[in-house]
């Protein structure tokens, strides 16, 4: 049996740019240490609470500092999807 020709492909060219890109910095260096920040915050903050017995950092609000403590670590994400 006869053998096929081997048809040769071409290289690939990518297309030609009529300019190059321009990278530009995101201007949002504060991002991530505001958001581990705000993490530690929250995870001090709670567990203070904890191990003060609930004296410490606000007595008089009693388990509402659990929900401040959230609060910081919910921030903390809600920082973290604005980085780049």
């Amino acid at each position: 049996m006869p053998k096929s020709r081997i048809r040769k492909k071409s290289d690939y060219t990518p297309p030609a740019t009529a300019a190059t890109a321009v990278k530009l910095k995101s201007g949002r260096g504060f991002v991530a240490p505001l958001m581990l920040g705000l993490f530690l915050v929250g995870l001090v903050w709670i567990v203070v609470y904890y191990v003060t017995n609930a004296q410490w950092p606000v007595g008089a609000i009693g388990n509402w500092n659990i929900l401040i403590g959230f609060a910081f670590i919910a921030g903390g994400f809600g920082v973290s999807t604005q980085w780049k």
